[in-house]
């Protein structure tokens, strides 16, 4: 608030050049306490104004008043501003107190709706740590939405077409085994998938063999059409085990094959808006004026491309949805494709296609190099969930094992740790994977921030703190940097929804604990008659901390 009121009365004394908007994001929090609660540098304005900065910051100091400023400073160019610490940190406790749960909420988005395309596994190809990234990041991104006022469809785009497909079914043919592929069903699919790959390179034909198989599914051959039906019945039972164990559901699963039969459809747009040249006897919409290369509509066999399932499924998104926002979570390797199918629907004079987002994130590296399934060098998520909470219940049992509901905690801790190891990086950045990382109890992971969490609640059960006799009206110095981590939640909120960053809320519960803890090791919590003041200031602290891990989709346990 203090951001929006400072901005306001800024931009006002500069004038109309200046917009509130320009001004908030120039407005600074100094990194060190002497410097004041917020700052703004005027050395942008010397050139406007012709002036030193220095004396445009002491002249507009004295102009700048509200009950929220206890003190304005000038230091060099810039004007610092020392907020009323009694005031604000009662009115930040009241907001919390008013409504636990929808601190933080913004309402922008009411009415609105935003469709993610988020985790899409392959059929008949095991769930690797490769996918956690689009999963957690998009389901992430679907709750801040929520938070922000939208509703939202998440959906599990399967990828259960194209040539791959016709490869699996000829390895099927060359070696599989019906008895084994039933016994453990992607592990065995994988295997003939990857031999597939390396016997192609000694004998190129089975690259051919794959192609006609895959025409033949796209024919609706029978046997090819009975073998893809079962491939994707088995993957999407395994793929729901690991969803389970993430906490999370989609509203919609569907895979690239749903728009098979609609294809043609958009094929035909594409003609009557005379787009589509052939291009070495292929189909494609020539981008030369958006800088791009051709978009690949359909092949020089006959057979589809992605980019045309992609061209469909958007159109129907909208059909269906008209979103405000349709956000596709893949990796940047997927940018080009996603500029091409945007330019190729606005050229279509679908106006909407601007509103399509490509949410791009970097790679889950193992020792520096992409995962790959046909080279066979995957890390299975769900061995890897499965082993955090192994280590998550050992640790349990050496240092709390009378602790009730043992098997549900440790779930929540390591289940928290894989998920929190991710998202705590920007998403843009590749990921080093390291399970010795991911599953460390201390530092900046997850279960640091739990116990924090647990460490509060405990101590509002020890003192006794009952919400109905809640007391804001705290006054010590101490407490002013975790009420100030409290206060900025709702623009952090507001920045992680707007630059589709889970990491914003990561880093900042990183900080709004480390605050915690300080406080905790310097005042004696439980004591005189600041204890039910303090004790109203803990749960507030939990409140937004249990929320801040709910939008992140990790759990906050009461005890550990």
């Amino acid at each position: 608030m203090e951001k929006h009121i400072l901005a306001l009365q800024l931009s006002h004394l500069l004038g109309e050049q200046f917009s509130r908007e320009w001004v908030y994001d120039k407005i600074e929090i100094p990194k060190q306490p002497h410097l004041g609660d917020l700052a703004f540098p005027c050395f942008s304005l010397a050139s406007f104004f012709k002036r030193n900065p220095k004396e445009i910051a002491s002249q507009l100091a004295p102009q700048l008043k509200h009950d929220l400023f206890a003190k304005v400073q000038t230091a060099g160019g810039y004007i610092n501003i020392f907020l009323n610490q009694a005031f604000v940190t009662e009115q930040t406790m009241k907001q919390v107190l008013t409504d636990p749960s929808s601190y933080g909420s913004h309402s922008f988005g009411t009415g609105k709706t935003v469709v993610l395309d988020m985790s899409a596994p392959n059929i008949a190809k095991p769930f690797s740590m490769g996918h956690l990234r689009s999963t957690v990041i998009g389901n992430a991104l679907s709750n801040l939405a929520e938070k922000c006022g939208y509703t939202t469809v998440k959906i599990n785009y399967i990828g259960d077409y194209g040539t791959q497909f016709g490869k699996l079914l000829a390895a099927y043919q060359h070696w599989g085994n019906e008895e084994k592929v039933r016994e453990n069903p992607l592990k065995e699919l994988t295997k003939i998938y990857v031999h597939f790959h390396q016997a192609s390179k000694d004998d190129p034909s089975l690259i051919e063999e794959g192609r006609e198989w895959f025409k033949k599914l796209e024919q609706q051959d029978e046997e090819a059409l009975k073998l893809w039906k079962w491939f994707k019945a088995v993957s999407l039972e395994e793929f729901e085990k690991v969803y389970e164990l993430l906490g999370i559901e989609f509203d919609l699963t569907r895979g690239e094959a749903y728009y098979n039969d609609k294809m043609d459809k958009t094929v035909k747009l594409l003609q009557e808006k005379q787009l589509l040249e052939e291009s070495e006897g292929a189909q494609v919409v020539r981008l030369d004026k958006e800088g791009l290369p051709p978009c690949l509509i359909q092949k020089s066999n006959g057979t589809s491309i992605y980019a045309t399932r992609d061209l469909t499924a958007a159109i129907d998104r909208y059909q269906t949805y008209e979103f405000e926002e349709a956000l596709y979570v893949v990796g940047h390797e997927q940018s080009l494709h996603f500029e091409q199918v945007k330019h190729v629907l606005l050229k279509l004079d679908f106006d909407w296609a601007d509103q399509l987002k490509h949410i791009s994130f970097g790679m889950m590296l193992t020792d520096g190099k992409k995962m790959s399934t046909r080279q066979g060098k995957t890390i299975l998520l769900e061995e890897v969930l499965n082993e955090a909470i192994q280590q998550a219940a050992s640790n349990i049992e050496e240092k709390n094992p009378e602790l009730q509901n043992k098997e549900e905690i440790a779930k929540q801790v390591g289940v928290g740790a894989v998920i929190f190891h991710d998202l705590k990086h920007d998403r843009r950045n590749d990921v080093e994977f390291s399970l010795e990382d991911m599953l460390t109890f201390e530092g900046n992971t997850a279960p640091y921030l739990q116990y924090a969490y647990v460490r509060g609640r405990s101590l509002l059960e020890k003192g006794e703190f009952h919400i109905e006799t809640a007391d804001a009206s705290l006054k010590e110095e101490p407490a002013w940097p975790l009420v100030k981590w409290v206060r900025h939640y709702p623009e952090t909120v507001f920045k992680a929804n707007t630059n589709h960053d889970p990491s914003i809320i990561a880093k900042y519960l990183l900080e709004l604990t480390k605050a915690f803890n300080k406080y905790y090791a310097d005042t004696k919590i439980l004591q005189n008659d600041q204890q039910n003041a303090r004790l109203t200031l803990i749960y507030v602290f939990t409140v937004v901390l249990k929320d801040g891990l709910r939008l992140l989709g990790i759990e906050a346990p009461e005890h550990m």
